[in-house]
């Protein structure tokens, strides 16, 4: 017997190692966790892609109403990107709840409530932490219970909803389905709903004054107040809310590029008032002089290229195109003709080093203004060698994706959506921000 202990106590270890090991990786996104068997890593790397079809757990905006997706111990920041695990934004999360997942989560940046505005709240079993600029709010987490009494714990989804568009400010709150709490943040009185043609939501997400609810990869908007889902839906989020051009071939192309989520990369209006508008992945949209609208591949009009563009800009009869540190230039036609000799380097066409933000020409003018980083430049395009001149900052945004300009003006486009100045003057010179407008609807007339 006395020879047997050791081995006994031997096995007896391993047996209780193995089963520590069971328990960690459930507790960390193993197959008996919320965030399933797809969700292993080493050493901070991530095998998740938003392309494969996830269902997310949770979709907030930032403070600058970036989006975060929340996959089980990870965050995908803004439509494209890798994952990063969720502790490096949001350190407290993992010191609470070992990485696990995120049920619910969204901003509340109502202007009544100076208290929790531009706050970022996310909902874990039974607590609720809340977050200013990444960083946690003292005192918490608290329970559920005690910041928004009335509403139960493991929560599904979350969404804020103004008092313009849900008569007061208020959260509703989805659990276990068919489950809908309207809570008022002023009152904090709640009102259970009943969403009948609602799906069951994963995650709930206000975006450009709409609402949306993701079940699985796919998502319907509905209508806050009732709950009622109109149009075509459910649809495929990775057409609308993420960069995923590539994971089908099938599907309405037209359809998705104009009514995208996504931002455009570059945009511009050639001599004739053709749009051409790009956005990372392989459709553009062309929007003719008379409304038309159609999609094509960027191969196939653009093939030096092959996808992606930084800028674009339109100057006698030719689009000029930056990508990363090269410039190239098709004169345009049917088919757009690839000039002979580019790309070069864009420091030696235009006197500036990329990665360039934006690029845009103004009609009869010979001068393209040059967006980098919050800066805009002067480049003279009649004289050579091209200098960059004028150099001044933009106050008004501290980044911008897109512009173009036109008879009346310049769009200046960020996100989901545009501002327009009636010259470069106002806009380098604007100290707020004029009426904002929705890219998808004013621009490529898309309703929903």
């Amino acid at each position: 017997v006395m020879k047997l202990l050791p081995h006994i106590l031997l096995m007896c270890l391993a047996l209780a190692l193995a089963w520590a090991q069971g328990k960690h990786q459930g507790q960390h996104g193993g197959p008996d966790h919320h965030g399933g068997p797809d969700h292993h890593h080493h050493a901070g790397e991530s095998v998740l892609d938003r392309c494969k079809g996830l269902e997310m757990d949770a979709v907030a905006e930032n403070e600058e109403g970036i989006p975060y997706f929340f996959k089980g111990d990870h965050l995908f920041k803004g439509f494209h990107g890798k994952a990063e695990l969720s502790n490096k934004s949001f350190a407290e999360l993992d010191d609470h709840h070992h990485l696990g997942h995120v049920d619910a989560a969204f901003r509340m940046h109502y202007e009544d409530d100076p208290t929790h505005h531009n706050h970022m709240f996310f909902f874990l079993d039974n607590k609720v932490f809340r977050y200013f600029q990444h960083k946690l709010e003292a005192g918490f987490p608290k329970d559920i219970s005690e910041v928004f009494p009335g509403i139960p714990d493991h929560l599904d989804a979350a969404v804020e909803c103004p008092k313009s568009e849900c008569g007061e400010d208020s959260v509703i709150f989805f659990k276990a389905g068919d489950e809908i709490f309207h809570y008022n943040v002023k009152t904090k009185a709640v009102e259970k709903k009943e969403f009948a043609s609602m799906p069951n939501c994963t995650s709930a997400f206000r975006f450009t004054e709409h609402y949306y609810c993701f079940h699985g990869h796919q998502f319907s908007k509905f209508d806050p107040k009732t709950g009622e889902v109109h149009g075509r839906y459910p649809k495929e989020a990775r057409d609308y809310f993420m960069r995923c051009s590539k994971f089908r071939d099938d599907g309405d192309h037209l359809e998705r590029e104009r009514c995208s989520r996504v931002h455009l990369d570059a945009i511009t209006s050639d001599d004739a008032g053709n749009i051409y508008a790009f956005r990372a992945g392989h459709h553009f949209i062309r929007k003719y002089d008379n409304d038309t609208l159609t999609s094509d591949t960027i191969e196939s009009a653009f093939k030096e290229l092959h996808s992606e563009v930084d800028a674009v800009f339109s100057y006698q009869d030719h689009l000029y195109m930056i990508k990363d540190n090269h410039l190239f230039v098709y004169k345009v036609g049917e088919p757009h003709t690839h000039l002979d000799g580019y790309p070069k380097p864009v420091k030696e066409e235009l006197g500036i080093e990329g990665p360039i933000n934006a690029a845009f020409v103004c009609q009869d003018h010979h001068i393209v203004h040059i967006i980098k980083g919050t800066d805009i430049y002067d480049v003279d395009l009649s004289v050579t060698p091209r200098v960059p001149t004028n150099k001044r900052p933009i106050s008004v945004l501290r980044k911008v994706d897109a512009a173009m300009c036109g008879p009346d003006g310049v769009k200046v486009i960020r996100g989901s959506h545009y501002y327009h100045f009636e010259s470069v003057m106002q806009f380098a010179v604007a100290r707020a921000l004029p009426e904002q407008h929705r890219v998808s609807l004013e621009l490529f007339g898309c309703d929903h």
